[in-house]
């Protein structure tokens, strides 16, 4: 079984997980975790703490070498804004938490509730953990899940889809067409046209006071059939990625294939026709169904889209209410994005390919890289010659 746990706060001392069941003998170095927590840094209309932090993983525990030796591995990324948090947010007695106080929620953020739930008087113990710094661990995580699956030939790659009121010409964008968004690191989107527009979209919002969101979308190449089940709810491959791309902080919605579109269309229109041929087995020419039927991968290319809301956290003030004293305010703030729909789109790539490996490990139970790489051929094979 593949898992995770990871731990940390926003300004603690740093971000832990540990993974447990990837096979030995798979290649996992510090360099291409760090690649990708580089990516989940960039993008047009990020915000101060990029300035502060660069993340760097450590690898602590089950990697030797720079393979897996079939134990749990640990990962740890540190917080370096914790040397200027460290006396509020020791983890020692000595830790003065009469200082940096918060009791005015922030709507759109989990501080009331959460404060409501642990009946915590400090907010600063909700937000620390509710913050989408936790998506750094969890970007170092997927990262692992991505060396996985590369080994096996399959390819995950993330676009930016729409900024506000801007989207990209709705065609079929080819690889290399992604990859030379990936490659420009500004919003991570194929339309360069409509990237511009972006862009000037989200200036507009910072001269404003305001944010602004997006939406985003992931796709899964390779992807052999059956991964997933349709004999329980909680298998169905669709289900589980709909959750992973859910529990990113500020993603409100997730579509598959042609998604939303297909309550608007007649059946005809929308399920993807079957044909064969010798060489390369079934297969469909068009995939509305996003690489996903009856809770299974059926061997075309997985997609799947996120809607992000704007970020709450703004310079525009919004009311709320004192935890406190509760009297009336205008929320405010300091330092925050303005548009972060790059950034969800690296979790979200992630999060995607934590799922696939979960699901291939499933499938495929493997103590190592080349018994799983054998099971995966193997059934590769019997598919085309079905």
């Amino acid at each position: 079984m593949l898992r995770f746990l990871n731990a940390g706060e926003s300004h603690g001392p740093a971000l832990t997980a540990i993974i447990e069941g990837l096979p030995a003998g798979m290649k996992l170095l510090a360099d291409d975790i760090n690649y990708q927590l580089a990516r989940r840094q960039s993008g047009y209309g990020r915000g101060g703490r990029m300035k502060i932090e660069k993340d760097r993983v450590e690898i602590l525990s089950g990697v030797r070498g720079g393979y897996t030796i079939g134990s749990p591995v640990t990962l740890q990324i540190k917080n370096k804004d914790y040397e200027n948090w460290k006396d509020t947010m020791n983890p020692e007695p000595k830790a003065d938490l009469s200082q940096r106080v918060v009791t005015r929620p922030r709507p759109g953020h989990a501080d009331l509730a959460g404060a409501m739930k642990y009946r915590h008087s400090d907010i600063r113990n909700v937000l620390e953990r509710a913050s989408a710094r936790e998506t750094a661990i969890r970007v170092a995580v997927g990262s692992a899940a991505r060396c996985l699956l590369k080994e096996l030939g399959i390819e995950i790659f993330g676009m930016v889809c729409r900024i506000g009121s801007v989207h990209i010409e709705e065609r079929d964008y080819s690889i290399s067409e992604i990859k030379d968004a990936i490659s420009r690191a500004c919003l991570l989107c194929p339309d360069v046209e409509a990237e511009k527009k972006m862009v000037e979209e989200i200036d507009k919002c910072k001269a404003a006071g305001d944010s602004i969101g997006g939406v985003f979308e992931i796709r899964a190449y390779n992807v052999m059939p059956g991964l997933g089940s349709y004999v329980h709810y909680d298998r169905k491959l669709d289900g589980r990625l709909a959750m992973a791309l859910m529990s990113i902080q500020a993603v409100k919605g997730v579509e598959i294939g042609c998604g939303f579109k297909a309550g608007m269309l007649t059946g005809s229109q929308v399920h993807d026709e079957i044909f064969y041929d010798k060489e390369k087995g079934f297969y469909r020419k068009t995939n509305n169904a996003g690489g996903i039927e009856g809770g299974m991968s059926n061997g075309e290319t997985i997609i799947v889209r996120a809607v992000m809301k704007p970020i709450p956290t703004l310079y525009k003030p919004l009311k709320s209410v004192d935890l406190k004293t509760k009297e009336q305010f205008e929320a405010s703030v300091e330092r925050s994005d303005v548009c972060a729909v790059p950034a969800a789109t690296v979790v979200g790539e992630s999060a995607v390919a934590w799922e696939l490996a979960k699901a291939i490990l499933e499938k495929f139970p493997a103590d190592t890289m080349h018994e799983l790489k054998e099971s995966v051929e193997r059934y590769r094979e019997y598919v085309k010659q079905i």
